[in-house]
């Protein structure tokens, strides 16, 4: 187990939560309104919001694995820990879609905080949110199972 994962666990940032697999559907739900919501706000040319939408699509998308496996997060840090250890560490998920899902992140804060993005930007995190998606909506249900 990585040294990340272990410290969500121990600082309780990682938790057991036996609602998690009922609220799988719902969570992908809120992630593909966000990515659609994503491409109307890109097509505006409001290319920071877009980037911030961009990234909670990837987000709930991540949460709905961690539902999957009846665990909740408290830390986005944490949720892209657990994403690793328990997706990709076991190459369910590629180390591709987890460093679009950190740099998506990445790119919301300095949007959010700095007002810093860019229309490239933008449009790379929406190809790599859909691909996220698509792929978290296929191992929920295998996760579910």
């Amino acid at each position: 187990m990585s040294q990340p994962y272990q410290d969500c666990l121990k600082k309780g940032k990682i938790k057991p939560f036996s609602r998690g697999k009922a609220l799988v559907a719902k969570e992908l739900e809120t992630a593909a309104s966000d990515l659609e919501r994503a491409k109307k706000t890109y097509a505006d040319g409001d290319y920071k919001w877009a980037t911030i939408q961009v990234y909670y699509a990837m987000f709930h998308s991540a949460r709905a694995l961690l539902y999957a496996k009846n665990l909740r997060e408290h830390s986005h840090f944490c949720l892209i820990a657990a994403i690793k250890e328990l997706y990709v560490a076991n190459k369910q998920l590629s180390v591709n879609l987890l460093e679009a899902l950190q740099e998506a992140k990445d790119l919301r804060e300095e949007a959010d905080y700095y007002h810093r993005w860019s229309k490239q930007g933008c449009e790379k995190l929406r190809k790599s949110a859909q691909e996220f998606l698509s792929k978290a909506k296929e191992l929920a249900v295998v996760s579910r199972v």
